[in-house]
């Protein structure tokens, strides 16, 4: 069984839990499950900006034993919607090298651009290079293309298939079962409260 990147050990957050997840060294785990089941919820728990009890781990250490800040820059939950908080693009680049920012579409143009200007799509995929140029360890990722073409979505999935690594993992929120067969290892639905494994998909206890 592989070695367990990030843990949640009897988390409970509003109506969500308690919960018990695994999601291995190198791998990307997919959760699923009816809007306002807590989805959102859970992944906010696990990178501490939501309150919950229970314990949540990386690497075998307890969240408690991280300062809050550098939790969240190794556990970074990347929201449907991100949040902008400047004018242009480029100000919230810090790091996002070109070659990261054409695998997914854009020029280095686009570091000029007005965030107004922005597609829903745009958003999303930028929102990525953002948290990617940030290095995390573990990316929590709620419906990262929803707004996105085939295209588009393709280029997501390489690039974050390129980005797995022994050292990193991802657990990827999407109501597009096919994608999860596409992308993770594993596969959870939650609903009720509970997790359960996928229909016909792996997953680690």
């Amino acid at each position: 069984m592989p070695e367990a990147k990030l843990e949640a050990r009897g988390l409970s957050v509003r109506h969500v839990g308690p919960i018990g997840l695994r999601v291995p060294d190198g791998r990307c785990v997919g959760l699923t499950g009816p809007s306002g089941a807590g989805k959102t919820l859970l992944l906010r728990a696990l990178a501490d900006l939501e309150p919950h009890t229970g314990e949540v781990l990386l690497d075998g250490r307890r969240a408690c034993a991280f300062r809050p800040h550098e939790w969240r820059r190794r556990v970074m939950w990347v929201p449907a919607e991100a949040g902008w908080w400047a004018e242009t693009v480029g100000e919230h680049l810090e790091g996002a090298d070109d070659a990261l920012l054409a695998r997914l579409g854009f020029g280095p143009e686009v570091r000029g651009w007005q965030v107004r200007r922005l597609s829903t799509g745009e958003r999303q995929r930028l929102a990525l290079a953002r948290a990617l140029a940030r290095r995390p360890e573990v990316l929590l990722l709620d419906e990262p293309t929803a707004g996105l073409d085939a295209a588009a979505r393709a280029a997501v999935e390489s690039l974050l298939a390129g980005w797995l690594a022994p050292g990193r993992a991802i657990l990827w929120v999407s109501h597009d079962l096919d994608q999860l067969g596409r992308v993770a290892a594993a596969a959870w639905a939650l609903e009720g409260g509970r997790l359960a494994p996928l229909t016909g998909a792996v997953a680690w206890a």
